[in-house]
């Protein structure tokens, strides 16, 4: 007889006060998979918001902000856009930056959009 729990909803808090951008991003990421909780499985997403705090003092360096570029097409021929990390922050913000390297390390399947709505980040 197998009982089906129902895991409680868990938050994570992070405070990004002087950290790296991927060092945050991989502890949010580890935390939305669920790999924190005992119930975690593969195949659901776990009840779990994790809250990231001061993201605006992200410790980001000038060789970053210049040097990292994001990619997208639009799905035209000659539709390659490229915008540099320190374009994106002041166009949309720190928070944009953070919630973009997240998503780069949850895994593209059916349960990534559900995990990316459970991240909240304060500027």
């Amino acid at each position: 007889m197998t009982l089906n729990k129902k895991p409680a909803p868990t938050t994570y808090t992070i405070d990004a006060t002087d950290r790296t951008l991927g060092r945050v991003a991989s502890e949010a990421a580890h935390a939305l998979l669920g790999k924190r909780s005992t119930l975690f499985s593969k195949n659901q997403a776990l009840p779990v918001t994790v809250i990231v705090e001061n993201a605006g003092k992200l410790h980001l360096p000038e060789r970053r902000t210049k040097g990292k570029v994001y990619l997208r097409y639009t799905g035209y021929p000659g539709g390659q856009r490229e915008m540099r990390m320190d374009e994106m922050i002041t166009k949309k913000g720190i928070a944009e930056v953070l919630k973009k390297t997240i998503d780069g390390m949850i895994p593209r399947n059916k349960l990534r959009k559900p995990r990316m709505q459970n991240l909240v980040v304060n500027a």
